[in-house]
């Protein structure tokens, strides 16, 4: 057993025990860099952290053979970061690279990374803000995280986007002259927060310039927001109402109510002293705890002029043809329609005929129901009668506009009664104002939003899990090869060794489709001609789906090129074809039905919805797998691309739940869409739409497949004698002997 030097074991323990320290401060640095992640995964990304810094410790405890306790730390971090997705260096105190993994070769040669960092850093606050924190936390030896916009020395121009690159640095507890610096391409995460404060931005622009009053106050009834028309109406500054009671600009016994919808004519007091009535409909809700109201204020400027005029003929729908009523009426941002006591439409704005479809000569005198789909059109109704007989001051509700075919629009309906006197005084009820507030776009994106969260947890969760779990299959591969070269073919475990082997391959196997749907895994894309990989692939499919099935491919003309890689392709093609015969034979090669896989190419001149996403403008390829099989139940069809997730359950062995998840990771991964359409009983189609390559890249791919082929059919030149000295061995044949299926 080899003799220590007095002293090496406990400067082996002291190393171990800096390096300890070092990772769980490393752990805790994870912890923040991912702090955007829910908080399970936070906690579980410190606990993996912890452990491996234990790992480590335990290794360089045992190991003992090393004096220096920084070429030791250096070793242990080494082994740990290799692997690591993002830049990982060890500096010393004055930024000198010591270690750098392959993500961190982009970012700083072997010098120091303070200078490659200012080289590239943008010349804005943000850049230089950054760098000076990082050298400051350098020199005293604090951690510190940033992060800094980098430009990219090969952009032309000087206008390019700069790339965001989180660092966060920690000194070694234990040597305090190295630092850990780990990183994170964060450009995406700030580029989406740009967008979103830039769409908030933009909308309350819309609010605060709206051309009706709009304002919101708190439960002691003081102003929280006013917008810059109400305001010019009171004569004041929207920033000096902020925190005015409402009863200071209210001039009549009329009060909005603070409970539940409210509609009603209400008397505002100027600055001036002046007074104007204005037609008031105002809800609750719940910001954060507190409870806020949601005012529109339609100032009613043509009412005193024409309130003579009004008292006289006491019609509803009459008070409101004042001239100048007229243009602020159709004028309004929000579709307005009156209605009779029969629930007929008396009178509409211009909004009002746009968002329900049809000309305002159509549409007077007409059922206001009949303007929804059959299914809302009692719920509107009811709620409709029950606010003309009195039974409710207001009424809110959300519906469908269109006809029996499918609905055209979603929109938020505001109903409020409609009198010939003031509010209050108890005057007959002769029909109903119906406010509409198109909703429709809003709708779309929630549904959007929420699948796009859903797929992206499912695929950070995917990707981390198949990491890791790649991580460990490596290892028991390794262990298995070791086991095997001092357990020979004729040993009694070699057997047992390769079944573990062999498990472990599958397993990785496993591993590998779980990036494609996380879309970590690396690609190697070239031009594909369609037409041509699915006529290639043909026999194959013919022999998967069995003879019982009858299989039709159908090509389309000029549909082009797609960039994809080919291994992913073909993937994609059989486990979709697979799918189809299960659902047509019952997991049992019995049954009979047809799949047919049809391709065209398709042009979108705007965006396009499909399903739960929106195509952007461009050239598509469209390739259409459709059986004739059970179809999928409605339940399931927002679960199918989930990973893990199976209706073949009941059968065992029949399937992993991956399929699907893989040709979803393959398509997204690529910059393509797919799409589902089935019912139970009639077969399922998914549509998957690929960007199609510029058409000047597929000429240029023409014109060197036409090179090969003229190259091919010339005469092959005369061999040049070999120089001397060269490799005149004979040519030789390689056999490759597999075993394994």
């Amino acid at each position: 057993m080899p003799t220590r030097a007095p002293g090496e074991s406990r400067l082996n323990g002291w190393a171990a025990a800096a390096v300890g320290s070092a990772l769980a401060a490393a752990a805790l640095a994870a912890g923040s860099v991912f702090a955007p992640l829910a908080p399970g995964w936070t906690a579980w990304l410190s606990a993996v952290s912890a452990a491996t810094a234990s790992a480590a410790l335990v290794f360089i405890w045992q190991a003992g053979r090393h004096a220096d306790p920084a070429a030791d730390a250096i070793a242990a971090l080494a082994r740990l970061f290799d692997r690591a997705d993002g830049p990982r260096l060890i500096t010393d105190a004055t930024g000198t690279v010591l270690y750098r993994n392959a993500a961190a070769k982009a970012l700083a040669a072997r010098g120091d990374v303070m200078a490659a960092l200012e080289s590239r850093a943008a010349r804005d606050f943000d850049g230089l803000d950054g760098v000076a924190r990082l050298r400051q936390a350098l020199t005293a030896g604090a951690a510190v995280d940033v992060e800094i916009p980098l430009l990219d020395p090969d952009a032309a121009g000087a206008g390019a986007d700069p790339e965001w690159l989180r660092l966060a640095v920690t000194p070694l507890s234990g040597l305090p002259q190295l630092r850990v610096w780990q990183g994170e391409d964060v450009t995406a995460r700030r580029a989406i927060n740009d967008i979103l404060a830039q769409e908030r931005q933009d909308l309350a622009d819309f609010l605060f310039l709206l051309p009706a009053g709009l304002y919101s106050v708190d439960v002691d009834g003081a102003f929280r927001f006013v917008n810059q028309r109400f305001a010019e109406w009171l004569g004041a500054e929207p920033e000096a109402l902020i925190g005015t009671p409402l009863d200071l600009v209210l001039a009549g016994s009329a009060k909005p109510q603070f409970e539940g919808e409210w509609l009603g004519e209400v008397q505002f007091r100027t600055a001036a002293g002046e007074t104007f009535s204005a037609l008031v409909l105002q809800g609750a809700f719940d910001d954060a705890g507190t409870t806020r109201t949601r005012t529109l204020v339609m100032r009613g400027g043509a009412v005193e002029a024409d309130e003579s005029a009004a008292q006289s003929n006491g019609s509803g729908a009459d008070r409101f043809k004042g001239e100048r009523f007229r243009g602020l009426f159709n004028a309004a941002p929000v579709a307005i329609a009156i209605t009779d006591a029969e629930g007929l439409i008396a009178d509409c704005n211009d909004a009002f005929q746009g968002l329900v479809g049809g000309p305002r000569g159509q549409l007077i005198g007409a059922a206001l129901v009949d303007r929804l789909v059959p299914e809302d059109r009692a719920t509107l109704a009811a709620a409709l009668e029950r606010v003309i007989d009195g039974a409710l001051p207001a009424a809110q509700l959300d519906v469908r506009l269109g006809d029996a075919g499918s609905a055209r629009a979603q929109a938020s309906v505001f109903l409020g009664p409609l009198s010939p006197g003031a509010a209050g005084d108890g005057a007959e009820i002769e029909g109903a104002v119906v406010h509409l507030i198109d909703t429709t776009e809003q709708k779309n994106l929630e549904v959007q939003f929420a699948q796009a969260q859903k797929m992206q947890a499912m695929g950070q969760l995917a990707g981390g899990v198949a990491h890791d779990f790649n991580n460990l299959l490596t290892a028991m591969i390794g262990f298995c090869d070791l086991l095997l070269q001092r357990h020979a073919a004729g040993d009694p475990s070699f057997a047992d060794i390769m079944q573990i082997k062999q498990n472990a391959n599958r397993a990785a196997n496993l591993v590998r489709q779980l990036l494609a749907f996380s879309r970590k895994q690396p690609l190697m894309p070239r031009n594909l001609n369609v037409t041509d990989a699915l006529t290639e692939m043909s026999h194959l499919l013919t022999r998967l789906i069995g003879e019982s099935i009858e299989f039709r491919l159908v090509h389309g003309r000029d549909i082009g090129l797609v960039r994809v890689d080919p291994g992913q392709f073909d993937q994609m093609i059989i486990n979709l074809a697979v799918n189809a015969r299960d659902a047509m034979t019952g997991y049992a090669m019995s049954g009979g039905g047809s799949l047919t896989i049809s391709t065209a190419a398709e042009t979108f001149n705007e965006p396009t919805r499909l399903g739960a996403e929106t195509v952007p403008p461009g050239r598509y390829v469209r390739i259409t797998v459709a059986d004739t099989g059970k179809g999928i139940p409605p339940e399931n069809l927002a679960r199918i691309f989930e990973p893990f997730f199976s209706t073949k359950k009941e059968v065992p062995g029949a399937g992993t739940g991956l399929g699907l998840s893989t040709v979803y990771g393959i398509v997204r991964q690529t910059g393509g869409f797919i799409q589902v359409d089935s019912a139970v009983g009639r077969g399922a189609t998914f549509t998957i739409h690929l960007p199609r390559v510029a058409a000047e890249v597929e000429a240029e791919d023409a014109q060197a497949r036409a090179a090969e082929a003229r190259a091919a059919d010339s005469p092959a030149p005369a061999a040049a004698p070999p120089a001397a000295g060269a490799d005149r061995a004979p040519p030789a044949t390689v056999l490759l002997v597999e075993d394994e299926d």
